[in-house]
């Protein structure tokens, strides 16, 4: 029962993450998907990228096979190359598919087989925990990044600023 509620909200939890981003991702023009905000920062296009190589590596036969696949140029998916937004777009869909598929597909009892990402043992629930983690990492720059390009025309993802009481109120008087 623990291990069935786990499962369902790491997948929540995911889902949520890849809903926050595209809410962030639609706010910016095709020219802004690939605009850093200096020489040090990554843009949208390429954290995208990453995330979805990242995908690809990890959750490819996730509970057979080390995390870092030996097909897997981490340094590409730091170049800007899928210039076009419906790639861009299809790439990133095909990491959250690959990873969606995989933990669809866990049991219960795969929560306490060890995994390897990139040699290191890691259970299950940690390998789900640790990708969590570095995904939201990546979903906050993404948002960051989107909102500063989006100046004026954002529109915000979350309570807005000022309206915390009004919405506490909705909220618990439903």
């Amino acid at each position: 029962m623990v291990g069935e509620a786990f499962l369902e909200s790491a997948i929540a939890k995911y889902k949520a993450q890849k809903d926050f981003a595209e809410r962030a991702i639609a706010q910016l023009g095709d020219e802004q998907l690939h605009q850093p905000l200096d020489e040090n920062t990554n843009s949208v296009a390429v954290i995208m990228k990453h995330m979805a190589g990242n995908m690809l590596s990890r959750w490819t036969d996730f509970l057979s096979t080390d995390g870092e696949k030996q097909w897997r140029n981490r340094d590409s998916e730091f170049v800007d190359d899928l210039h076009l937004r419906d790639e861009l777009m299809a790439f990133w869909q095909r990491g959250w598919d690959c990873l969606f598929s995989a933990l669809n597909a866990l049991k219960v009892g795969d929560l306490t087989k060890t995994v390897r990402i990139r040699g290191e043992p890691h259970n299950v629930i940690e390998a789900i925990h640790r990708e969590l983690d570095h995904y939201g990492y990546h979903v906050g720059q993404i948002v960051l990044v989107a909102r500063v390009l989006a100046k004026g025309n954002w529109t915000t993802l979350t309570v807005p600023r000022g309206e915390s009481e009004e919405y506490n109120r909705r909220v618990w008087q439903s």
